[in-house]
């Protein structure tokens, strides 16, 4: 599962998606490098960078490529477990790196409501932290209740973008 970014032209949603297909989707829009755009993590709620030049064209001469399966995107990285770990993995279904797989994904689809609540912060903070409200909005985020009646003025893609951050059952991220 590729971590998402929503593009923001001031209050405006203008693209979502992974960050090559955004990257994409913003060229073919007209954007390109100092485009007057907040890109955040869909994941994180932080403001990130892209970069809007034109692809380079891949050098003839590429060095060989490391360990991994390159093609599917895996790296090789590595782990650190103690030999009871490493038995335990080794004796699940598919092996060590299937089970870690399996796990890691389960874990993703986990909800984590202190992680949403964070990365609505983080977005608020980034694009409406000078909006009439934004302080209430705050406390009502960390209280639990109220969140979505404080945003109700905000304008409308920034709005619907964190609360749906926040997980909140009334927001929803419609595709721009």
């Amino acid at each position: 599962m590729d971590e998402t970014f929503t593009a923001f032209e001031g209050a405006r949603r203008v693209a979502q998606g992974t960050r090559a297909a955004l990257t994409k989707a913003l060229r073919a829009k007209g954007f390109g490098p100092g485009a007057a755009l907040l890109v955040f993590s869909d994941l994180t709620g932080r403001e990130t960078d892209l970069d809007l030049s034109a692809p380079p064209a891949p050098p003839a001469d590429a060095p060989p490529r490391g360990r991994g399966r390159p093609k599917l995107g895996v790296r090789a990285k590595e782990v650190t477990l103690l030999p009871r770990h490493w038995e335990w993995l080794a004796s699940q279904r598919g092996g060590a790196s299937a089970t870690l797989r399996r796990l890691v994904e389960e874990a993703i689809r986990q909800p984590n409501p202190a992680a949403r609540r964070d990365a609505a912060y983080a977005f608020c903070t980034a694009i409406a932290g000078d909006l009439p409200g934004y302080e209430e909005a705050m406390r009502a985020l960390y209280a639990g209740e109220g969140f979505a009646g404080a945003v109700a003025h905000w304008p409308d893609d920034v709005r619907a973008h964190a609360l749906w951050l926040a997980g909140a059952p009334e927001g929803s991220t419609p595709q721009p």
